[in-house]
């Protein structure tokens, strides 16, 4: 079998209504749409959630809580552990384009590295980061490499 030869099963489909084709069709004059009324007329209709008139429950109910502009910055971190640097080699320059390139980090919406000092770390490396927690700072030279806070 083949795509070009796959076709529905027999009364799977229905054909479509055929409106205003007479009163013997069962769908002529009104075709379907009643007598009068807002939906009777050409582009008549009301939008999603209108109901008639009455307070929409979208409006009815209470709002709770406020979405916090600050949390851009919180959103847009990522942390990487000073354990997770050891698969460098010694003299490497870890930033964020390079832990995004080994996939330790998601790089879609990552714009602020932050390293932590969870672990221990055998390597020298330069490590560039926006911020660093004072344990990972220490065990980053007490290897012999360098930190530079971008």
């Amino acid at each position: 079998m083949k795509l070009h030869e796959l076709k529905p099963n027999p009364g799977a489909r229905r054909g479509a209504k055929r409106v205003g084709r007479g009163p013997a069709s069962g769908h002529g004059k009104t075709s379907g749409r009643g007598h009068k009324g807002q939906n009777a007329r050409a582009g008549g209709g009301v939008r999603r959630g209108f109901e008639g008139g009455q307070m929409p429950l979208q409006r009815r109910l209470p709002k709770r809580g406020f979405t916090n502009i600050y949390n851009v910055k919180k959103e847009t971190t990522v942390a990487v552990n000073v354990c997770d640097l050891g698969r460098f080699e010694a003299g490497t320059v870890v930033d964020l384009n390079l832990l995004a390139t080994q996939k330790l980090v998601s790089g879609k919406k990552a714009k602020f590295l932050r390293i932590l000092g969870n672990g221990d770390l055998k390597v020298a490396l330069k490590v560039r980061a926006h911020y660093f927690t004072p344990q990972a700072r220490a065990k980053i030279e007490a290897a012999g490499g360098d930190v530079e806070v971008i």
